[in-house]
């Protein structure tokens, strides 16, 4: 645990790593609301899905850890980076990296950005051939 975190990530990372679903909604306000700009679609708002979303994380990933790797503060928006990881259910590794923007009042979360992402450990791609994927698929249509 990164003992030096801001308050609410230390709150929230907590949470999460002693798998407490109400503590972890209690870091979030009644109107929260999440963007997930690389994923319009997932947008959502309420502590209500945020209660949805972690009961299915702790159900299929029984051993998710959370780690706060970087942050920083400028008034009531912390910027931090998180790596998420355990096995899920059917034996496979749940891994997944990001950034997560929060902006705060009264010590919970009104609105997040969300950037976290699985790791692609697999995919092989170097950095050419990953850049030549997304412009092709970009430009195929």
């Amino acid at each position: 645990m990164n003992a030096d975190a801001h308050p609410f990530l230390l709150t929230l990372q907590q949470a999460t790593n002693a798998h407490d679903l109400d503590a972890l909604v209690a870091c979030f306000s009644p109107a929260y609301r999440n963007q997930t700009p690389a994923h319009p679609n997932r947008d959502f708002q309420g502590e209500q899905q945020v209660r949805a979303n972690w009961q299915q994380i702790f159900a299929f990933v029984p051993d998710v850890h959370s780690r706060v790797l970087h942050w920083v503060a400028n008034g009531p928006d912390v910027w931090s980076e998180w790596e998420m990881s355990g096995t899920r259910r059917d034996g496979t590794r749940h891994l997944m990296r990001g950034v997560i923007i929060f902006t705060l009042q009264h010590g919970q979360a009104m609105s997040a950005r969300f950037y976290l992402e699985p790791v692609d450990e697999n995919n092989g791609a170097n950095a050419d051939a990953a850049v030549r994927q997304q412009v092709h698929a970009a430009t195929s249509s």
